[in-house]
């Protein structure tokens, strides 16, 4: 039996059964986002939210995905149904894939290579073709205008997430995950943690989150009141699930980048207590909650509005970042406090 599983069947088996778990943890994190993000926002309005199906509710988002399962499929004349049905499919597969280069604990994790945050960065920056194809393959002119807005929006915020990642990258001398999480372990629990010297990026980062992933309030691409669904206007049934699906993956994902950048990833927030899988998760959800918090209380901004301040307002601020940060880091001030290649 050993012999098999060091044999290329074996490995194939393993990486399979990697691949199935996280899968099915991502997506009944999925289902749990979505019940949870409906009981923040009746929180914040004084609501019941969902409390019927199941007990307190719990079942409601299974309900509401068969209702879509079972939904007839309407396809638009003369739409490119290969594109069609491809763009949602897309959307979702790119955000679960980036996930193989995300780690839950140390040696959680189904791919750990060197260039783990460069990987994630590209597969999350692929969403954008999703959107594209899905606005122009539903052959109407307001789901494709959405998808262009959607698109500059998505690529506008990008570039400023990377200079962002670049400080960290500077500071840990390494773009593999785990390395980015050990450099932050030290004795002083939490407070050793890439929150505190890079602190102004972690409110530029959750921002760009947000318009990266297309939240409130930054949702202008499918902003009921303005374009009924967006880009999405023409789907229904399982096809606009995929597309809602990869939508909290890319969220979910976004919680573990900032987990895992700045506040320690698996790493305990105080030295008496173990590390462990179980802080991952719990900051992931710790994000999450900033994310619905967002849609409830936040107004939704103007596209001008979005646009400036990813251009004029995020990018000079993270560019010079990127400038402080390498000065900071070569002459390590503050005890190298931005320099901890040293003990990775």
């Amino acid at each position: 039996m050993a012999g098999f599983w060091s044999s290329y069947l074996g490995h194939a088996v393993i990486l399979l059964l990697q691949g199935l778990a996280i899968i099915a943890f991502v997506m009944m994190s999925l289902v749990y986002m979505v019940y949870g993000d409906r009981k923040i926002w009746a929180a914040v309005q004084m609501r019941r939210g969902p409390n019927v199906v199941g007990p307190w509710g719990l079942f409601q988002t299974f309900a509401d995905a068969l209702k879509y399962v079972f939904k007839e499929i309407v396809v638009p004349a003369g739409a490119d149904k290969f594109v069609f049905f491809l763009a949602p499919f897309l959307s979702m597969v790119l955000a679960l894939f980036a996930f193989v280069a995300i780690p839950f604990d140390d040696g959680w994790v189904m791919a750990n290579i060197n260039v783990g945050i460069l990987f994630i960065f590209a597969a999350s920056s692929l969403e954008v073709y999703g959107v594209i194809m899905g606005g122009w393959a539903s052959n109407s002119k307001y789901p494709f205008l959405s998808a262009i807005r959607a698109a500059a929006q998505m690529i506008s915020y990008e570039v400023s997430m990377g200079l962002i990642i670049i400080g960290i990258i500077i500071s840990t001398g390494s773009m593999n995950l785990t390395a980015i999480v050990e450099a932050q372990r030290g004795d002083y629990g939490l407070l050793n943690w890439y929150f505190l010297p890079h602190l102004p990026m972690v409110v530029l980062f959750f921002v760009s989150a947000l318009a990266e992933t297309n939240r409130p309030p930054f949702d202008l691409a499918e902003a009921e009141s303005e374009l009924v669904a967006g880009f999405m206007t023409e789907y229904s049934s399982t096809p606009y699930l995929l597309f809602m699906a990869g939508e909290y993956i890319a969220m979910y994902l976004m919680c573990a980048l900032l987990s895992l950048l700045f506040f320690g990833g698996w790493l305990s927030p105080v030295p008496f207590i173990a590390d462990g899988w179980w802080w991952m998760v719990i900051k992931m959800w710790m994000w999450f909650f900033m994310f619905s918090m967002a849609k409830a209380i936040v107004p939704r901004y103007r596209y001008d509005q979005l646009m400036r301040i990813g251009w004029k307002v995020f990018l000079p601020l993270s560019l010079g970042w990127v400038v402080l940060v390498a000065f900071l880091a070569r002459y390590e001030v503050l005890g190298g406090l931005w320099a901890r290649w040293a003990g990775v």
